[in-house]
């Protein structure tokens, strides 16, 4: 057997164009869809709502979709990583949350800098991270009875920490600032062509290492028309969000949204991360088969507390996300929205029972998601239809998950 330096993930995105597209089909006939299902609904929900409303498809709402998403999108790619293992962290939300409490009243109670109240908050994420992943991965307690008790009292330390009102105002501008400001016209410009720049430069690297060792590699021209997708699609959405959108025109708004450069760059170092580490091989293995990854010689205990604290820390990023957007926390924070997190992720493709899954997809399944509350909610229906209509998105997702693992020879129960 290979040793774990050696385990490599086929990702079908190596060998010329025929043989790409071959093994894709042959993916999707095994019921492996990726991110397949999410994209189509995600078009399929920009043409209804745009036909449905107005305004929908306006400057001012394009920019509010991208920066409620964000909250949504950090907290779908930190559950990636315990899903990809077949696990489940329900305490994400209010890990966040109360981080973002102590972060606040540290900062505007105590009078605590606002740095080194927010670093004692990722401290604090980072300690629930480890505690979560210690009682699952060595005392082995189910992940979800875990996360769970934590789930239940986290939000009981939040409302000591908060006191009697239960809600403590921001007061941090530089954190404001992350959802409430935009780029200026050239910075949309130019975070497209750092996007583009590295999307060519890391394809033409990995291309030219791969013929260097004899290996199939992605024809050039495929990389070429991946660049120029991105570059058509980017600088559309520039030239947009770029438009006046305020309805003042002494108070003008314009600019990518100051929160998109952030996102994108914490998903592109997860990405990173998972395709092109040694950490991010091991994810794929100890999620595909544990047992097979021990034998290999990989610390499976080790990458299962790692990995639930990543969970943390960047579900205490879309913590910074929220309090940003609305100003304050509250002793609520973060009860409801892990299970949309939950749901992003599965829509967007990431497997429930560990070994699939990937940042970008659980962040097109939080488009999907975000999409589908801004949509019905400027078509002015009750907040319990998005309710249902997001659970049977999430149903219809989690089957098809089920019926591709059958119908790969997978099983659909832990062991």
């Amino acid at each position: 057997m290979s040793g774990p330096d050696t385990i490599t993930i086929n990702t079908g995105q190596e060998g010329s164009a025929k043989e790409q597209i071959r093994s894709y089909i042959s993916k999707l006939k095994s019921g492996e869809m990726g991110a397949l299902p999410a994209v189509g609904a995600l078009l399929l929900l920009l043409a209804l709502f745009s036909s449905l409303s107005p305004f929908f498809f306006t400057t001012i709402n394009i920019a509010n979709l991208l920066t409620q998403a964000a909250t949504l999108t950090m907290l779908a790619a930190a559950l990636v990583f315990v899903l990809m293992l077949g696990e489940i962290d329900l305490s994400a939300g209010v890990t966040a949350g109360t981080g973002m409490a102590i972060f606040v009243k540290l900062n505007s109670v105590d009078g605590w800098p606002w740095l080194s109240s927010f670093i004692l908050a990722f401290v604090f994420a980072i300690m629930i991270g480890t505690f979560l992943g210690f009682f699952v991965a060595k005392v082995g307690v189910p992940s979800f009875v875990m996360s769970l008790a934590v789930y239940i009292a986290l939000p009981g330390v939040m409302l000591l920490i908060l006191g009697s009102g239960g809600l403590l105002r921001l007061e941090v501008p530089e954190i404001q600032a992350i959802m409430n400001t935009n780029l200026p016209l050239w910075g949309g410009w130019v975070l497209l062509a750092v996007i583009l720049a590295t999307t060519f430069g890391m394809g033409y690297w990995d291309r030219a290492r791969r013929l260097k060792a004899n290996l199939p590699a992605r024809p050039l021209s495929l990389l070429i028309a991946k660049v120029a997708s991105i570059a058509v699609l980017g600088a559309g959405l520039v030239y947009f969000l770029n438009l006046q959108r305020s309805l003042v025109a002494t108070n003008p708004i314009q600019g990518v949204p100051t929160v998109v450069p952030i996102v994108i760059l914490i998903l592109f170092i997860g990405t990173f991360v998972l395709d092109r580490t040694k950490f991010g091989r091991y994810m794929y293995a100890v999620g595909g088969n544990p047992e097979a990854a021990r034998r290999a010689g990989i610390k499976v205990t080790n990458i299962r507390i790692t990995a639930f604290v990543v969970c943390s820390f960047l579900a205490m990023i879309s913590g910074v996300f929220n309090v940003s957007r609305i100003g304050n926390v509250e002793s609520s924070a973060g009860r409801t929205i892990v299970l949309a997190g939950v749901a992003a992720a599965v829509v967007g493709g990431v497997s429930l029972f560990g070994g699939r899954g990937r940042l970008a997809h659980a962040a097109i399944g939080a488009m999907v998601i975000a999409m589908i509350d801004n949509g019905l909610g400027l078509l002015g229906m009750p907040a319990g239809v998005a309710f249902i209509i997001t659970g049977l998105v999430l149903l219809i997702a989690a089957t098809a998950d089920a019926l591709a693992r059958k119908r790969s020879g997978g099983s659909v129960l832990r062991t």
